[in-house]
């Protein structure tokens, strides 16, 4: 594809793909009554353990419709909050993100989460622990411990947004919450279950490995930050360097690259002049979403536009 930035702005266990997540089971837990009845419990699905901006709760039906009906290996190189993978589950997977902390909460979710659960139980909603809190130094702390702050400052900062300077550290302030649910158990467990269960990867990573590890047939689903609407909407601080616009050039040959290997792609991303000439030639389909990092509700954009761009 070749698309230089300058020339755009010029011109049988966990079902992959469940259209109907909302309501099919997760799974089945032995019950301790002891008769001849069927005494299975049905757990409750996971869900996003972080806010996020961008994420795709409110646009699942929209995903799931979209969403090729048959293919391999899945893979979510900005991974987020999981909404995508959570309404999925699919039983061979690779999540990734360029966030470390983010990435390091999944690895723990998976590996020790009743350590995690201990340890946010220890937090609490306070102006001066939160602030404690995101001062310490990372390198000083176990991954457990980065874990539950990382977790912690999520619940409790302003209006949940995940933002860093450009030092990489993390700077929301305060939210001042009556009742943030920092410690949601039986979410976290769910979500140690099911990347336990099933063949999933998780890695610290830009997207980029995508190239070299999607095989014809596999499935990729990009979110990346969005280009901005206006000149003044720009977020793209999830990451110290943010995600520019010669980011978006370099992700679309992605896109074009993993179409002639014959990898199934779909991408999100706002519905901008520069996000359709990045995408020309793949099918583009406009959709409508609310978006909301704004404190004043009455700013928030309502219908804000946004495109879905697949390649089959």
């Amino acid at each position: 594809m070749g698309i230089q930035i300058d020339e755009v702005l010029s011109g049988n266990s966990m079902a992959i793909l469940r259209a109907a997540r909302t309501t099919t089971p997760l799974r089945k837990k032995e019950n301790k009554r002891q008769d001849n009845e069927d005494d299975t419990q049905i757990g409750p699905p996971p869900r996003p353990f972080v806010k996020w901006v961008g994420g795709k709760r409110q646009l699942l039906d929209i995903l799931h419709a979209a969403a090729p009906d048959n293919f391999g290996r899945y893979y979510e190189p900005f991974i987020g909050g999981g909404a995508y993978l959570f309404s999925q589950l699919p039983d061979s997977a690779t999540i990734s993100d360029a966030n470390p902390e983010l990435i390091n909460c999944y690895q723990v979710i998976r590996d020790d989460v009743e350590a995690l659960i201990r340890s946010l139980r220890t937090h609490k909603n306070e102006e001066a622990h939160f602030y404690a809190v995101r001062a310490k130094k990372l390198p000083t702390m176990t991954a457990v411990q980065r874990a539950s702050r990382f977790i912690f400052l999520n619940k409790t900062c302003f209006n949940g947004l995940y933002r860093e300077n450009k030092s990489g550290q993390f700077n929301s302030p305060f939210g001042r919450y009556k009742n943030p649910k920092i410690v949601d158990t039986e979410n976290l467990r769910a979500i140690s279950e099911y990347l336990n269960t099933c063949d999933v990867e998780i890695k610290h990573s830009g997207y980029q490995f995508v190239l070299d590890k999607a095989q014809p047939g596999d499935y990729v689903y990009f979110d990346p930050p969005y280009a901005p609407m206006t000149k003044t909407a720009n977020f793209a601080s999830y990451v110290k360097g943010g995600f520019g616009l010669q980011d978006q050039a370099e992700l679309a040959q992605t896109f074009a690259e993993l179409d002639k290997k014959g990898v199934k792609v779909m991408l999100s991303n706002s519905n901008t002049p520069i996000i359709h000439e990045l995408y020309k030639g793949f099918n583009i389909k406009i959709i409508h979403a609310s978006r909301a990092i704004n404190c004043k509700g009455s700013k928030r954009g309502k219908e804000a536009n946004e495109v879905l761009v697949t390649n089959y």
